[in-house]
């Protein structure tokens, strides 16, 4: 054989070697990252407790509510003075403060929180106040759904927000009515828990799938030894820790690194245009032409004036220019079946349609039956 032919021959296996090798790397599965147990389940009973108060935040620079319009802060402001010994209602005293507003106050207890400890609020206006930015909150009791007082808050609030007004115009950065006081509570009373008295310790995970579960406790079983986890339902991995060091086991299981499964399924959001593909979704090969009918009207008057020393008038005279596009241009497209998601990407790319058309596109192969994944329009 000839060298010149020799090498060609080579050069051409070489090729075909390479592409096959980039075949079969797009026929493989892209796997998920692997993640701490932690970050994707939470532990039986560890969670937080909403708390809500209603006060008064005082100091406002005339930003405050309207007592006259807004009954229920005028009464509290009345009723608030009266405990502090200041009689209003018996001297009949009109009150005219714009420096005061009612509010509400929000937090969240978060688990294991002892008393005397702080935590975070969030003070939101409820009348006619148009800026809380530095206002005090007044001393208010935070209650849980059980009507119990958990924390008591209190302390200068910070908006993050500013306005400005002129003869003409304003402008309003943020949202000046509601405000934060960053460890703004005090904890008084501790919500009870205890991880060491229960025979069971639970994992619910925040995405039920069991083939996740079940990698939960197969990681959890290799790593801590014997038959500790045992899935109970897609939602829910059963810990008997019993045999072992309940604080040091769980303290492990948070860090064993597992890799969720997720569901095919593609989001749609309609009224942003927003489009959210999972990586396991597929479509079966099918044919899309796309075209929309676009009509544009552009108005240009033009203005008409009389000739020097005539007694005409001046006019606008209307110009119309009218374009229509019937979408000539589009062509039918092969969307062929993608292993990957990025080749379902780019197919739908090379239409060269826009987010909103796209919606259109996944609707339509949804009921041919071709989209192989869950379609959820919100």
């Amino acid at each position: 054989m000839q060298t010149g032919a020799f090498r060609r021959l080579v050069s051409v296996l070489l090729a075909s070697f390479f592409m096959l090798g980039s075949m079969m790397a797009g026929l493989t599965p892209a796997h998920a990252a692997r993640v701490r147990i932690k970050d994707i389940a939470d532990f039986e009973g560890v969670r937080t407790n909403q708390l809500i108060g209603y006060g008064l935040v005082a100091g406002l620079h005339g930003t405050g509510d309207k007592l006259t319009n807004v009954l229920f802060t005028r009464e509290t402001l009345v009723s608030m003075l009266n405990r502090l010994g200041v009689n209003i209602r018996a001297n009949e005293i009109q009150l005219q403060t714009h420096d005061v507003a009612a509010v509400m106050v929000t937090a969240d207890l978060p688990p294991f929180a002892h008393g005397g400890g702080r935590i975070d609020v969030t003070v939101s206006a409820t009348g006619d106040a148009t800026d809380l930015t530095g206002g005090t909150l007044l001393v208010t009791p935070l209650m849980a759904a059980d009507g119990e007082v958990y924390a008591v808050a209190q302390g200068s609030l910070a908006t993050n927000a500013f306005s400005a007004r002129g003869a003409a115009a304003s402008i309003v950065h943020n949202i000046p009515t509601n405000g934060h006081i960053a460890n703004g509570a005090v904890v008084e009373r501790e919500v009870p828990l205890s991880m060491t008295d229960r025979k069971l310790q639970h994992l619910s995970l925040r995405n039920p799938d069991f083939t996740t579960a079940t990698r939960v406790a197969q990681v959890i079983n290799s790593s801590l030894g014997g038959n500790i986890a045992r899935v109970e339902d897609p939602r829910t991995v059963a810990l008997d820790l019993s045999a072992v060091d309940r604080m040091q086991a769980l303290y492990r299981i948070g860090d064993l690194l597992v890799e969720p499964d997720t569901l095919a399924k593609v989001v749609v959001d309609d009224a942003s245009g927003t489009i959210v593909i999972g990586n396991d979704v597929r479509i079966s090969t099918v044919a899309i032409a796309q075209g929309n009918l676009t009509i544009q009207v552009t108005e240009t008057p033009q203005v008409s004036q009389p000739g020097p020393m005539s007694n005409g008038t001046t006019t606008v005279v209307p110009r119309t220019s009218i374009n229509v596009s019937n979408g000539n241009n589009a062509k039918l497209g092969i969307l062929r079946n993608g292993p990957a998601l990025s080749d379902l990407v780019s197919g739908l790319n090379s239409l060269g349609v826009g987010p909103r058309d796209m919606i259109s596109i996944l609707q339509a192969i949804k009921a041919d039956g071709a989209l192989q994944a869950d379609l959820e329009v919100r």
